[in-house]
């Protein structure tokens, strides 16, 4: 059996697709697994890919009249030529993609070419590329079963599957997970992210808040703060006396996880299904300029309890200063946000997707 996966440029695709290739891999090392990718702009900060490669030249396409977006035109029609010698070079049994525009012509060639189809939807609402090639494809795996909602027209082919996640994230003991950072047990741990590229906004943001705090010995920080923000937060740290560890990307994610008593971070749907693997209490602060993605994902820990929605133009305020004060001084509502999460049905995503892939063939 042969399958192509294709996924955009950012961990928040690539990351989910490469979780799935390893269960796919792992449970049938026979399979012939190729993995597309776009040529330019990949964001996957890992960068190791252990499988055969492809590339096609597709970039985001903006409405607007420019040399740039005119040049991006011209390559998503080269792409477009691309997948349709990738596809007859290779001949996947089954094409699965993982969302963004460099899936559009691959899915709908394969389609046209007969091939089976498969796509994976990581956000609540939908993407823009996945809403059109819903209709193309023979099977829509969603990551949150509301989901369902924007996809009635299509309710025969859709899938739970929930969003499949790293094999390397996996629950470590705490104290274990404490002493990978040089932390002690008797502080509280807080996690801040802002996703693969770090945010601006969350870095400085966060950076305030926890300035405002008076008693800094009481907590410690594990900050990923993205490449462009590192130098200038590491100087800022310097000055005010808490216990932190700085990182502009970190591989082992498991060990953060695994340490923290909250999460401060952006909601994209990766990193949500992340926190609801390890089960985190979570202040979230969506990205307001991704087609309400964001929004949506965070309303799924705030509907069960498990998380604060924080709106980034409060940043500026004290709402996350008190917020986080808040929840270093009442650890029983930290564990009753832990403890809504035995509610939510677990869904072992991996396996549920690559068996949705495998039924097709």
């Amino acid at each position: 059996m042969k399958v192509l996966a294709i996924t955009g440029s950012s961990g928040g695709h690539i990351f989910p697709a490469l979780g799935f290739l390893d269960t796919l891999n792992n449970k049938h090392k026979d399979i012939d697994i190729l993995l597309v990718l776009p040529k330019r702009n990949i964001t996957n900060p890992a960068g190791n890919f252990k499988y055969k490669l492809n590339y096609i030249s597709i970039s985001s396409i903006k409405l607007s009249l420019d040399f740039k977006n005119f040049t991006a035109i011209l390559r998503f029609f080269k792409g477009s030529l691309e997948s349709i010698v990738i596809l007859l070079t290779f001949r996947p049994d089954v094409v699965v993609g993982f969302g963004s525009l460099v899936c559009i012509p691959m899915i709908l060639f394969a389609w046209l070419l007969g091939m089976k189809t498969l796509i994976h939807e990581q956000n609540v609402i939908p993407g823009r590329a996945n809403r059109f090639l819903a209709k193309f494809t023979d099977r829509i795996a969603i990551s949150f079963a509301q989901t369902r909602d924007y996809l009635k027209d299509y309710k025969r082919k859709v899938v739970l599957t929930g969003n499949p996640i790293r094999k390397e994230l996996k629950r470590i003991d705490k104290n274990k997970a404490l002493d990978f950072f040089g932390f002690n047990s008797d502080k509280f741990t807080i996690l801040v992210m802002g996703g693969s590229q770090g945010s601006h906004r969350i870095n400085f943001g966060f950076l305030r808040a926890v300035s405002a705090i008076p008693d800094k010995s009481r907590f410690q920080v594990i900050h990923l703060a993205g490449i462009g923000d590192y130098a200038l937060l590491k100087n800022s740290y310097k000055g005010l006396n808490i216990n932190s560890r700085l990182f502009n990307f970190l591989e082992s994610m498991q060990y953060a996880y695994s340490a923290c008593d909250l999460v401060v971070s952006r909601a994209g749907a990766t990193t949500i299904a992340e926190i609801i693997f390890f089960g985190l209490a979570a202040i979230i602060i969506p990205y307001p300029f991704a087609y309400r993605h964001q929004i949506a994902n965070a309303k799924v820990l705030q509907t069960i309890g498990s998380g604060i929605i924080i709106q980034d133009n409060e940043l500026d305020s004290d709402i996350l200063s008190k917020n986080i004060e808040n929840l270093i001084n009442n650890p029983e509502r930290i564990k009753a946000m832990r403890s809504y999460y035995d509610n939510v049905s677990g869904l072992n995503a991996n396996d549920l997707l690559a068996d949705a892939v495998l039924s097709l063939s």
